[in-house]
């Protein structure tokens, strides 16, 4: 008889039934020996919003109260003063025009984030084709069109989150490492919920959160009991979702 994987023996002893209070799914996610490395703790919830609508797509970024730091490699598209600061800034790959031939030629993508200022904005408008469907395009609303260059490059290094919905009305999002403290899982865990539900579009109606579940890289998912959350969430930030 073939051995079991661990992660079959674990989910065998979880209640797959059970909705979990959000401090008691990560206590269970914290103490399950599921990896030898520093898992990722991911959270998933499903929006109350029609996907197909311009006005429902939520797009929206943050750095969390404590980042969960990142390996990511940065092209930034830029000009003229910048280049010297985003070089310092950290960024692994800086240029302008000719980095956009680059692209258009080699359909070259040995990169992570995009980065642009917004002058050169129209002639990245042509890597669109090529930049598009990897979720590589720079946006004024997820923070990679700036004259901030140092920002940008800073907060991506540092872990930056994206929340962004998928066809379904999906977003997935990391919150925090395996390792982290409790209490600090729980302030990146209510810091981005409470940004999900101010991203919550004004003609979306009824229940805006409707089910959210959380997971680690290796581990099972636990569902979340919306009521005991939105209890917390209001605890921690005063505001009711």
């Amino acid at each position: 008889m073939a051995k079991k994987r661990k992660i079959d023996q674990v989910n065998e002893e979880i209640d797959k039934s059970k909705f979990y209070g959000p401090k008691e799914a990560l206590e269970i996610l914290k103490a399950l020996n599921t990896s030898k490395f520093d898992e990722t703790i991911d959270l998933s919830v499903q929006l109350g919003i029609d996907s197909k609508k311009s006005d429902h797509q939520i797009k929206c970024v943050t750095v969390p109260p404590n980042p969960l730091g990142k390996k990511i490699k940065i092209l930034t598209i830029c000009n003229k003063n910048y280049v010297k600061e985003a070089e310092n800034a950290g960024s692994d790959f800086v240029g302008g025009e000719e980095i956009i031939e680059k692209i258009l030629k080699e359909k070259w993508l040995n990169y992570d984030l995009v980065i642009s200022v917004p002058e050169l904005m129209p002639k990245v408008a042509k890597l669109g084709q090529i930049l598009g469907p990897k979720g590589l395009m720079p946006s004024p609303k997820m923070g990679t069109v700036t004259t901030d260059i140092e920002k940008a490059i800073k907060d991506a290094k540092t872990g930056r989150v994206e929340l962004k919905n998928d066809k379904m009305g999906l977003v997935n999002f990391p919150i925090a490492k395996k390792s982290f403290d409790i209490d600090k899982i729980l302030d990146n865990l209510f810091h981005l919920l409470n940004l999900l539900n101010k991203a919550k579009p004004s003609s979306s109606k009824g229940n805006y959160l409707r089910k959210i579940s959380v997971s680690s890289t290796m581990g099972p998912g636990f569902k979340l009991d919306l009521n005991l959350l939105k209890e917390e969430l209001k605890k921690h930030t005063g505001v009711v979702a």
